[in-house]
């Protein structure tokens, strides 16, 4: 107990010494299960729930882009990317931040001083750099299909079990949704992608567990924006790390620097921040499987942006992925519904 009370120290502020780190998850975990109680979601929700699952689409792509191998070499290595990336997001957050802090100061003035501010949480900081991380490294020696179906698989895993852990029991239509929309992702990604390497299958399953977390932590988040750069800002001391632990390995151009600041300022900052916002009014298992729809709108984006085939086969499994989730989301409503009028 005493070990576990140094290392909770080391990852959470203003939180007892005596608490063990198995203490803070199950605190997570718990309150998760205290916000389930609503499903019923405003257009606000949806509006921001699209442009979060866009900006992690657009992430996606900007990623693949930089880490691609050329004969030259990718256009930057993966740990500047993962450096630059979280860089650009600390910075773009912070200044949005004092913008709106300057503005919030003008409307409030002869007002009374607002709540005490949050500022995000270590453990928080620690499950996003270790997403960063998993993430840029895992994809040295995994395909982006294999990749994708690694994160997203295992994010939707942990959501799920921290969920029924939590003590939410599902509708069969929930499961029902599950699995059909597990099997449209699995559909899109699978074929045709190599057997992944084990040092890539672990950082990117360590990746999709971190993510995991980091949108259950979301769902206390009072203030979306502060938490989220707070968050950024406390993995600088991990940043600085991993400077040290990538000397002699730097490689990039100014075309893979400008992929990093794009993915860190704006489809990491700005779209995690969007996506903290949606998560204090969408339910875990909601979240969980919403997520799954990222591939399908990275594979769109491909299709319109970079001129890539309309495959049959991207639109049975978008199929599949939309009509999943559509039974997570309403499945249970509707059936209830139904039933009362049965009877």
């Amino acid at each position: 107990m005493q070990s576990e009370s140094i290392i909770w120290a080391c990852l959470c502020s203003g939180q007892p010494k005596s608490e063990s780190l198995s203490a803070r998850l199950g605190s997570v975990v718990l309150r998760v299960n205290m916000s389930e109680s609503s499903s019923h979601y405003t257009a606000k929700t949806y509006f921001y729930t699209l442009l979060a699952l866009i900006a992690f689409a657009a992430n996606s792509v900007l990623c693949r882009l930089a880490l691609e191998m050329h004969p030259e070499g990718p256009a930057i290595d993966a740990g500047s990317f993962t450096l630059v990336r979280l860089a650009a997001g600390i910075v773009a957050l912070l200044l949005i931040l004092w913008l709106k802090s300057a503005l919030s100061s003008k409307s409030r003035a002869g007002h009374a001083k607002p709540a005490v501010a949050s500022t995000g949480s270590w453990f928080g900081a620690l499950m996003l750099f270790l997403y960063a991380f998993g993430f840029s490294y895992a994809y040295i020696s995994l395909d982006t299909g294999t990749g994708a179906l690694i994160l997203f698989g295992v994010v939707q895993m942990t959501m799920i079990a921290v969920s029924i852990y939590g003590g939410n029991k599902l509708h069969y239509t929930e499961w029902l949704g599950i699995v059909l929309a597990f099997s449209g992702f699995v559909y899109l990604m699978l074929p045709g992608v190599s057997a992944p390497s084990s040092q890539g299958l672990i950082l990117m399953s360590i990746a999709g567990v971190a993510w995991g977390f980091y949108t259950l932590a979301g769902k206390k988040s009072v203030d979306p924006l502060r938490d989220t750069s707070f968050n950024f800002l406390r993995t600088t001391p991990l940043l600085i790390a991993l400077a040290l632990y990538n000397i002699g390995d730097y490689s990039f151009s100014s075309q893979g620097l400008l992929l990093a600041i794009i993915s860190g300022a704006l489809t990491s900052g700005v779209g995690y921040s969007l996506w903290y916002v949606a998560l204090t009014a969408l339910k875990t298992m909601h979240a969980a499987v919403l997520q799954l729809l990222v591939p399908v709108i990275a594979a769109l984006g491909g299709v319109l942006l970079v001129a890539e085939q309309l495959s049959s086969r991207l639109v049975i499994a978008s199929l599949l992925i939309l009509g999943g989730i559509l039974l997570v989301v309403v499945g249970k409503k509707i059936f209830t519904v139904k039933t009362k009028h049965l009877v």
